[in-house]
């Protein structure tokens, strides 16, 4: 542990005690031989410092309420608060950015460091989605909730399989059930934002411009789609 910087002119004034008895008043201990250490302000650590904190050890996007919640803070400060730290950040050019994805925010790497990254964190297993899954997870992603007999349907092809190994990734999930059929409907997930990069549905880039000029939506004739 490092020694903390001692008050100026080593004394202790009028009304303060000494660093045993500041550190036991701010709910720590004190640590032999550190006398006159400082404690925290009463008021703890300042919002950057605490937002910061909370990002580093989230595990997944964090909404703007629960950090207001946790901090007693109003959210309007917290969010405001948050995106100066995105500037800021972008603006230093720091390994890292903080984004806002899937409903809330996050510590991500930056773009350009991704190669680095790869090197460091690549073992040999990373395993990608084949082109089956990834066709199956756009169509879900545009038309959810989706049942497997209409994924199929847009296909061609039978579809069970696929988005059974979406939903093991946790990309995909069930979203009720049809109405009319009564067939399993199946959406995307938080998981699939985040994965992205994106803060939500609505920030899904537009598919006409990458849609032929005819799209035929139904099976072709003879074609038995996967029972729902």
């Amino acid at each position: 542990m490092s020694d903390a910087p001692a008050p100026a002119g080593g004394e202790t004034g009028p009304g303060q005690t000494d660093g045993h008895a500041a550190a036991e008043q701010a709910g720590g201990h004190a640590v032999p031989g550190q006398a006159g250490e400082a404690a925290p302000g009463p008021d703890g650590p300042g919002l950057r410092a605490s937002l910061e904190a909370i990002m580093l050890v989230a595990d997944e996007p964090v909404s703007e309420v629960v950090i207001a919640q946790v901090l007693e803070r109003p959210r309007a400060e917290v969010a405001g608060a948050l995106r100066e730290l995105a500037a800021s950040y972008a603006a230093e050019e720091r390994g890292f950015d903080l984004r806002e994805v899937a409903g809330g925010w996050r510590f991500y790497t930056r773009e350009e460091c991704a190669p680095v990254v790869e090197r460091f964190v690549s073992d040999g297993q990373e395993v990608r989605l084949t082109q089956a899954a990834l066709e199956t997870l756009a169509v879900v992603a545009y038309r959810q909730p989706v049942s497997r007999a209409r994924v199929s349907a847009v296909r061609g092809v039978n579809c069970d399989g696929v988005i059974r190994t979406l939903t093991l990734r946790g990309l995909v999930e069930e979203a009720g059930t049809d109405p009319e059929t009564g067939a399993i409907l199946f959406a995307t997930t938080a998981y699939f934002l985040e994965r992205l990069g994106l803060p939500g549905l609505d920030a899904l880039p537009e598919l006409a411009p990458f849609l032929p000029d005819h799209v035929d939506d139904e099976p072709d004739p003879g074609h038995e789609p996967a029972a729902s």
